[in-house]
């Protein structure tokens, strides 16, 4: 059976209609966005200003980096105190919440972006926080002592100053020229808060 023409939005500016994958096997399609989500990754850990996060946004990435955060971030269950670190939960209301609280802020300082765009492209620039925490992790592996936390420390500063860069040039065109301060700040706090919980309440 032939594809059936998707009408939503062209593969160029040929206009040629995209052909969408109702009668595609599970398999292929589930392989098609694994790449796709890899190559947001990659796009994030290199950041050249491309634009495949805006045109082709998605939350698949943003999901699976916030459950391995959360994973990895909450408190121990046989803790008596359970003081270890945030609850599930937790983590996945600070990291939507704060995704969409910058994103109000940057529709609010008339950006051009829209709103599932912007939470797609910070959720993706937590990849870099993510690969610091699991270092922090390993690291706690480990006897701890002040070198080991400079070094937790040193992970977290690092992957904090590698999201803000990635996402500020991702959504940096999106704001007014004179307001792009404003629409940065709020996004180096949300990174700065996420990179605290890692170098704080990773050694439970």
């Amino acid at each position: 059976m032939d594809s059936i023409p998707s009408i939503s939005k062209p593969i160029n500016g040929e206009g040629k209609p995209e052909f969408n994958t109702l009668d595609e096997p599970i398999r292929l399609t589930i392989v098609r966005d694994l790449k796709a989500v890899g190559n947001k990754f990659f796009h994030v850990l290199y950041p050249r200003q491309q634009t495949s996060l805006l045109t082709e946004w998605d939350l698949w990435g943003p999901l699976i980096l916030c459950t391995f955060m959360a994973l990895l971030l909450q408190g121990r269950s046989d803790s008596t105190d359970h003081d270890g670190g945030p609850e599930f939960a937790e983590v996945f209301v600070i990291v939507w919440v704060g995704a969409m609280a910058v994103t109000i802020n940057t529709k609010l300082l008339g950006g051009t972006i829209s709103f599932f765009q912007s939470v797609c492209v910070l959720g993706y620039c937590l990849l870099p926080l993510s690969i610091a925490l699991a270092l922090c992790r390993i690291v706690l592996l480990l006897q701890q002592n002040t070198l080991f936390f400079v070094l937790r420390c040193g992970f977290s500063l690092t992957a904090f100053f590698w999201a803000v860069w990635a996402a500020i040039k991702f959504l940096g065109d999106s704001s007014p020229p004179r307001r792009k301060i404003l629409a940065g700040y709020p996004i180096g706090l949300f990174y700065f808060v996420i990179a605290w919980l890692v170098v704080s309440l990773s050694n439970s």
